[in-house]
């Protein structure tokens, strides 16, 4: 069986591509805006040199914020989330609950379909709680992965992982599904023999 979703026919654009300095201290979110049936969806809404960035792509888009009905967070680090208050009326979804205004219910993210085109799977290895949206498009199955590959560089051997063969396991997960992945902090890239797993 595979993760990829049966539907094909999301859309996404890279609101603004991510990076992180080689001696810091700057580091910005790669930020996705993904839509299907309805559904208008923020990916990873963190560090950003100015919310502008993150704003004026989307309204050239004809989206205003309060548009947005979900927001998927990878994982809980700052650099991932900072944002996530810009889309207010949005419903927030991580690795266990889905949060809206002052209410949450509790599911796991694991095989969770926003859409038939848009789904969740759980991939530790960043940090416990890594999810990544995988994403049907006419042109195959883009992966947000967050922080499994900070840019196509990887690292390979990512210094904050609490476990290195978690995060090769999920990474094999995800390139098995995927065409295309957006990393956390660089631009989408296609798996080759030079990605690290």
């Amino acid at each position: 069986m595979t993760d990829a979703p049966f539907g094909r026919s999301a859309v996404y654009t890279i609101l603004t591509t991510g990076y992180v300095g080689s001696t810091g201290p700057g580091v910005a979110a790669t930020v996705s805006y993904i839509s299907d049936a309805g559904r208008h969806v923020i990916f990873d809404p963190g560090m950003v040199a100015s919310t502008d960035l993150i704003l004026a792509p989307l309204a050239g888009l004809g989206i205003e914020p309060d548009d947005i009905t979900d927001v998927v967070l990878s994982h809980h680090h700052p650099d991932n989330t900072m944002n996530v208050g810009l889309f207010r009326r949005a419903r927030v979804h991580d690795h266990k609950v889905e949060y809206l205004g002052d209410q949450w219910r509790n599911r796991d993210a694991e095989g969770y379909e926003l859409t038939p085109a848009l789904r969740l799977i759980r991939t530790p290895g960043h940090s416990t709680e890594d999810i990544t949206l995988l994403a049907g498009t006419d042109s195959g199955v883009v992966a947000f992965a967050g922080d499994l590959w900070w840019h196509a560089d990887g690292p390979a051997d990512d210094p904050v992982a609490p476990d290195r063969e978690v995060l090769r396991a999920s990474r094999l997960r995800v390139l098995a599904a995927a065409d295309l992945i957006v990393p956390g902090h660089g631009g989408p890239f296609k798996a080759d023999d030079t990605t690290p797993r």
